[in-house]
């Protein structure tokens, strides 16, 4: 297998330049810092961080902020990867089935995929007895669905992304451009 090199981890080029991307690794780091805190960090004026946060969003490069929860504190500590296997490619059953299984209370995330199964879908609830409701009720009962594997989930954790950690020097400023 070749080693990955620096350059190899460096985000692609996408018309953003390192200020850009040293902002958006701020605040996947902290969604709640202020302004004047991001300012600081990233090493420009208050006025062009508010600029840039606000064409960041207009671009809808930065769709939202959003808070991580502790599944379990909430009384969900069952998580598990649900994977569904279609009877038919139907495209209007197939977006039905998308539409409603991202309403499913419990389901965190459905990713439509290619191979042999067609959704993934990581759901937190509160028991297997609602683990096995939410697959009965919600999922099997789809007239679409073929077959459905439930995995249950030891641990998850969260990678690194698609930017180099904030404040890590990766994202310095060179001509207007991120280092690459």
């Amino acid at each position: 297998m070749a080693e990955s090199s620096p350059k190899d981890l460096q985000p692609p080029r996408t018309g953003l330049d390192g200020t850009d991307l040293a902002l958006l690794a701020e605040l996947v780091a902290d969604g709640r810092i202020t302004n004047a805190a991001l300012a600081g960090r990233v090493g420009v004026a208050e006025s062009t961080c508010a600029y840039r946060v606000r064409a960041l969003r207009a671009a809808g490069v930065l769709r939202q902020v959003t808070a991580r929860l502790d599944l379990a504190a909430l009384g969900c500590p069952l998580q598990a990867v649900v994977k569904v296997r279609l009877g038919s490619h139907d495209r209007q059953q197939v977006n039905d089935l998308h539409d409603h299984l991202v309403t499913v209370p419990g389901v965190l995330t459905v990713l439509h995929t290619a191979g042999e199964d067609d959704f993934h879908l990581h759901v937190a609830v509160a028991s297997p007895e609602r683990l096995r409701t939410l697959v009965l009720e919600h999922v099997t009962s789809h007239p679409v669905v073929r077959q459905v594997e439930t995995q249950l989930v030891f641990e998850a954790r969260e990678g690194p992304g698609v930017l180099p950690p904030a404040g890590s020097g990766a994202l310095r400023r060179r001509g207007g451009r991120a280092d690459g």
